[in-house]
């Protein structure tokens, strides 16, 4: 992971896995000049909320999940708006929920069992509060990170038969393969299509110099050859 991001500066949107923070620490410590900041993801802190608020056994949880809800309402309204515009609508209708919701698990810690299921989901959220706070201020940031996973589900839910891919290099092939696929659907070009014309191309000697004409995204349904 740390090698597939060496050299990035930018925000980085990502669930609660405790690697991404010690990365960073690590890099910190290093002294790179590697600028990543980490974006925190609301549905997955929801998620720990919503199991107990469901199970009620939480008031606390139940609060949570409720006040949550106001959060993506306010996303939908702002969504398709302009990063600044965003960022400014956060600011004035999300800002005070956010802060409402880290004083509530404060207060709320101190009165639960440590081991508890609440007091793991408070935990989760305040060891991260810097992060899920990130996009009250950066419009460029979602609130969560569910569009991605959506986006990566179909190779997600297929990995296991990569598990009888044969050999190392097979394991290759299919991620190359799957990349390729993905990157179709992500360019709204029909996957089969393109790997129909794109075989052709290269069995009939299509130059290496424009290799990038054969890219998912330059690909033309009525080309021919």
């Amino acid at each position: 992971m740390a090698r597939h991001l060496a050299g990035f500066n930018g925000i980085l949107q990502v669930d609660g896995y405790a690697g991404y923070t010690s990365m960073i620490k690590a890099q910190a410590k290093a002294g790179h000049n590697d600028q990543i900041k980490l974006a925190g993801c609301w549905a997955h802190l929801r998620r720990k909320f919503y199991d107990l608020h469901v199970s009620g056994i939480s008031q606390t949880a139940t609060n949570t999940v409720v006040a949550m809800a106001e959060l993506w309402r306010i996303e939908d309204e702002a969504r398709g708006k302009s990063a600044d515009i965003r960022a400014a609508f956060r600011q004035d209708q999300s800002a005070a929920i956010v802060a409402r919701l880290f004083g509530m698990w404060e207060k709320e810690l101190g009165k639960v069992s440590g081991k508890s299921k609440t007091a793991e989901a408070i935990r989760y959220a305040l060891t991260r509060r810097e992060a899920l706070q990130r996009f009250l201020t950066d419009g460029r940031i979602e609130i969560d990170s569910n569009i991605v996973e959506r986006a990566i589900r179909p190779q997600t839910i297929t990995r296991k038969n990569s598990l009888f891919a044969g050999s190392e290099g097979g394991g290759r092939t299919w991620a190359t393969l799957a990349t390729l696929l993905q990157t179709c659907k992500m360019n709204s070009v029909d996957p089969l299509n393109w790997l129909s014309q794109t075989l052709s191309r290269i069995a009939q000697g299509w130059p290496v110099t424009e290799i990038e004409d054969l890219i998912a995204w330059n690909y033309k349904a009525n080309d021919i050859g």
